[in-house]
């Protein structure tokens, strides 16, 4: 790991411990993420600290994802850190992607004021069930792209789009006769229309979870990413390194609900001891910090895969299930620990267990992977035989 990394992740954990977790009961922290107000103020303070965008070095390189990990983990400690720091989903794939994919007018245009905290992005792959859209089976895509001389034109309707409502960027997959294809636009725009925002189970995300329909975008040919045909291998680019972050932040948000609950435990007395003292409750403490540690150690092995530029889908399916699976466990032994006050809102337990619940199913849900992982079971089993 390098030394900048460790410095930058103490800096953001002071910052994301002392100025961040007090906002936690801001009452513009609503069902549906954080104001755009309360993102712009956080973001201050942030820029002011030195702590925005801590991923993206001033000269523009990304970090190791090795060190991304510490440093995710550190914004993570808090629901509201990943927004504050400008590392939250959707914005850190999205920046991802267009690091990695874009050309130099596209950063300019798209990138740079997403990488300066100042714009907010959404994704757009995702469909309704109901119309037989593509969820976790992106090949049953029915939105379209027709080419129209030098633009292309989008129809289609998008389901579970995050941060859509109040996002500035957005990148739209839709399905061209060469394949799917993805196009970066300005918002908002009034071919995209948020019918409705969605009342979920989680609420850590600005502008929440919107169902939109898409009638008639017109989009300029210069503004798709890549070639037409290659959505697919764009978002393999996007979401395998994603699934990995999103166990990075909340990896640390199960930290400090675990340090909540211990501290709980420890002061709380019942049948004349403290419930640390009591089996039950000391085994699940205990047994968090065995989760916890395997999370940890499963997410750096994914990231150093991916550092060497071998992280296939089977790797990120893999750390997806495990670190999602043990967040989980860690979430629900905290509420369980703390008895009553885990289901208030006096502590963040109650909503980091929502959260983590959430995730168990964005970004493919754990029997999609698992389902993933059996098919690659069965090749690598051919593969023997016949070799």
């Amino acid at each position: 790991m390098m030394t900048d990394a460790t410095t930058i992740a103490a800096r953001v954990e002071r910052f994301v411990r002392d100025t961040v977790a007090p906002y936690e009961r801001d009452p513009r922290c609503g069902a549906h993420g954080p104001s755009d107000d309360l993102v712009a103020e956080l973001r201050g303070l942030a820029r002011d600290a030195g702590v925005l965008t801590p991923h993206i070095l001033a000269d523009g390189t990304h970090l190791h994802h090795r060190d991304v990990a510490v440093v995710l983990r550190a914004a993570g400690l808090s629901p509201l850190g990943p927004v504050a720091v400008n590392v939250a989903a959707p914005d850190e794939g999205n920046m991802y992607l267009l690091g990695q994919r874009a050309s130099a007018e596209q950063k300019a245009r798209f990138l740079d004021p997403m990488v300066k905290g100042e714009a907010r992005s959404a994704f757009f792959m995702t469909e309704p069930a109901a119309d037989g859209g593509a969820g976790s089976d992106p090949s049953m895509m029915q939105t379209s792209a027709t080419r129209d001389g030098n633009h292309w034109v989008v129809n289609g309707r998008k389901a579970f789009i995050t941060g859509a409502e109040g996002a500035q960027v957005g990148i739209v997959m839709a399905k061209a006769d060469e394949g799917a294809t993805m196009f970066l636009v300005d918002l908002p725009d009034p071919a995209i229309r948020i019918e409705r925002v969605l009342d979920t189970i989680d609420s850590s995300m600005p502008g929440g979870h919107a169902v939109v329909a898409i009638e008639n975008l017109r989009i300029p040919a210069d503004q798709m990413l890549g070639n037409p045909g290659e959505g697919f291998q764009l978002a393999q680019v996007r979401l395998a390194p994603a699934r990995l972050t999103h166990c990075m932040r909340w990896l640390g948000a199960c930290i400090r609900a675990n340090e909540i609950a211990t501290d709980y435990a420890c002061r709380r007395h019942a049948f004349g001891k403290p419930l640390v003292d009591h089996e039950g409750v000391g085994f699940m403490l205990a047994e968090n910090l065995i989760d916890l540690k395997q999370a940890e150690l499963m997410i750096d092995w994914c990231a150093a895969v991916l550092d060497d530029g071998h992280l296939g889908t089977a790797e990120s399916s893999m750390a997806k299930v495990a670190v999602s699976e043990a967040l989980m466990r860690i979430a629900d032994r905290c509420v369980q620990v703390m008895g009553g006050t885990g289901v208030t809102g006096d502590t963040i337990v109650e909503q980091v267990f929502r959260e983590v619940r959430a995730f168990r199913i964005y970004d493919g849900p754990t029997e999609v992977h698992k389902w993933s992982l059996a098919k690659k079971v069965k090749r690598d089993w051919k593969h023997a035989k016949e070799s």
